[in-house]
């Protein structure tokens, strides 16, 4: 008989996965599941003492434990070797100031007068996707986990023989020009012009350029996610359909990755662990926490009027809804994303 547990060491994996072979899960809000290998899911519960394969069972929390339901977010990832297998965490050298993470009258002003960015040019010098962010505008703190940042990006290098994980907040990241092949600890996706990813706060990821240079926007949001809106009179349909976000599937690499660098945005500021495996060794998960993808062409517009125009709060794709609690009193406020559209 097999020895089941062995099958992680026996499986060959091909690093350079094809884009038709790129799997994808979807649904919004789901509970999903994935396995690379049959059987490495745990049955019937989450940790346990011994789990398939002798895989390590980690939870990554996309909110408070005790959390209701419906806004309890988590995911299970069981993995070939823990992610805490790491050296000590160092700040960055260099690090890269273009980032801002706290906004105050020290680091930025207002104007009233309205601005637009042109697009930047691709840089000279080798950039990967982290040193090509740079902060453009925002409002908050990511210390007092709320608030915003809003960044651009422009990179003509892939990231290699690393991963950049930001624990300040979930990125929404917007490629403008040049498609981005992105692996994560739930699997591979690909985005391309046209579509958009939400990378959450916590989880791991690799930026590729398999076009050469790339450029856009990234939208980073602290202490709260990207929800849908609800469509009131609207009804039941339209709008960004939940069918149409698309999740990946387990993919796992387990080679020898001597050092293998983890870079980590906390509090504003950028930080590395060495570690001699890739953290992209997750054969299996489950849960509700994870990063999608959605292809803007499939959003379905409203704007039949009589008189006058709608605002534009018709074309909302995703909303923010930001929560606090001082004392006895409740505030509530709405940062909405919205994207309209104009069809031949």
């Amino acid at each position: 008989m097999e020895d089941k547990s062995s099958r992680c060491n026996k499986s060959t994996v091909d690093f350079k996965v094809k884009e038709e072979e790129l799997e994808y899960q979807s649904g919004f809000g789901n509970h999903f599941s994935s396995e690379a290998i049959p059987e490495s899911l745990p049955q019937g519960q989450n940790s346990p003492l011994i789990c398939p394969l002798g895989l390590y069972a980690e939870q990554i929390s996309g909110s408070a434990f005790t959390a209701p339901r419906k806004t309890n977010q988590r995911s299970w990832l069981y993995r070939i070797k823990p992610s805490v297998t790491h050296e000590p965490f160092k700040p960055r050298v260099p690090s890269n100031r273009k980032l801002v993470s706290e906004f105050d009258q020290s680091n930025s002003s207002a104007t009233p007068t309205q601005l637009r960015w042109r697009p930047v040019d691709s840089p000279d010098s080798p950039t990967d996707f982290i040193d090509g962010l740079y902060t453009i505008c925002g409002a908050g703190s990511s210390f007092l986990r709320h608030g915003y940042a809003i960044h651009m990006y422009t990179a003509n290098k892939s990231m290699e023989n690393c991963a950049f994980c930001n624990a300040d907040g979930d990125f929404l990241v917007v490629p403008q020009e040049g498609r981005l092949w992105i692996t994560t600890e739930c699997g591979k996706l690909q985005v391309s012009p046209g579509e958009i990813i939400v990378l959450p706060q916590g989880f791991r990821f690799d930026v590729n350029l398999p076009d050469g240079p790339s450029r856009g926007y990234v939208a980073e949001v602290f202490g709260t996610h990207f929800q849908l809106p609800d469509l009131g009179p609207i009804g039941a349909n339209g709008l960004a359909a939940s069918r149409d976000f698309l999740v990946p599937t387990a993919w796992y690499n387990q080679d020898p990755r001597p050092g293998y660098t983890i870079v980590q945005k906390f509090g504003g500021e950028l930080f590395t662990a060495i570690q001699d495996f890739s953290p992209f060794n997750v054969v299996a998960w489950h849960g509700n926490y994870v990063p999608y993808k959605y292809d803007l062409s499939k959003f379905c517009p409203f704007n039949t009027v009589l008189v006058d125009h709608g605002d534009p709060s018709i074309n909302t794709g995703r909303y923010l809804r930001e929560r606090r609690f001082p004392r006895k009193f409740k505030r509530s406020n709405c940062i909405v994303f919205y994207h309209p559209f104009f069809p031949n």
